[in-house]
């Protein structure tokens, strides 16, 4: 089990090497890095990274971790984290938001970051939403016409909240065997940060729980961003091995440091 000071800066060190060939392949743990996980989901490098956005724009506009749980339960039955180009009727997107709707132009709703704002949006816009039920709250966003479905989601859906809001420490690693697309600039990542957290948090100390939010978040990016290690807090995410491993004790990424990326 990991035990880090409640106060703790972060350490996000993240370098871009070629993968081996392994299954491209993320995986959410129920447990922290250290301890044994009852149970696990696996998901592709494509709905991680959606997932990691609904996550952090939810700590962008200042949202319960209630609302994550919510949110990932919404898009996984209507879209399966998938950012989906088609749907019912005209129906896109991650929540498959429909423009005859109001929701947004089919541009803006193809857009994971504006289609989880939006989702917030209604959601905050509900009264006593925090209080209600995974599924309660989904389906007066959503209106499903299966109104109950969101519930077969709820675990899956806590357990990648638990993982993407930095309750559980290492809850998501991914198996990469490849990188997707081409290397974007170096710019790339800090930008997306800012575009999905609100402001870039590499290069800044954080809480404990905000640094792994950070870090699972990089993890999650890694396949289009092309990212080759992830270290926060003695631990260390390697595309190499796919697994979040301690780092030695006297290095200088096992101590608290400001967050660098490379």
């Amino acid at each position: 089990m990991v035990v880090v000071a409640a106060a703790a800066a972060v350490v996000v060190i993240v370098t871009r090497v070629p993968p081996e060939a392994t299954p491209s392949a993320c995986t959410v743990a129920t447990s922290s890095a250290g301890g044994s996980s009852n149970s696990t989901y696996s998901i592709s490098p494509d709905q991680a990274q959606n997932a990691a956005i609904i996550g952090a724009v939810a700590r962008r506009k200042g949202l319960p971790d209630h609302a994550v749980t919510v949110a990932l339960a919404a898009s996984l039955q209507e879209s399966k984290l998938l950012n989906l180009p088609y749907g019912d009727q005209d129906s896109v997107g991650l929540f498959q938001q429909r423009p005859s709707q109001g929701w947004g132009t089919t541009a803006q709703i193809m857009d994971p970051n504006f289609a989880a704002t939006a989702f917030y949006d209604h959601l905050a816009a509900i009264d006593g939403w925090q209080a209600m039920p995974v599924t309660q709250a989904a389906q007066l966003v959503q209106r499903s016409a299966a109104p109950s479905a969101y519930a077969v989601w709820e675990p899956e859906a806590r357990a990648l909240a638990r993982a993407l809001t930095g309750e559980v420490a290492a809850g998501l690693t991914c198996h990469l065997d490849r990188f997707g697309g081409l290397a974007p600039p170096s710019d790339a990542l800090g930008v997306a940060a800012s575009q999905e957290m609100g402001s870039n948090l590499i290069g800044v100390p954080l809480s404990t729980k905000s640094g792994w939010q950070v870090a699972v978040w990089a993890v999650a990016h890694a396949y289009n961003y092309h990212l080759g290690s992830v270290t926060f807090a003695g631990w260390r995410w390697k595309v190499r091995s796919g697994t979040w491993q301690q780092v030695a004790s006297g290095s200088v990424a096992a101590a608290p440091s400001a967050v660098v990326v490379g």
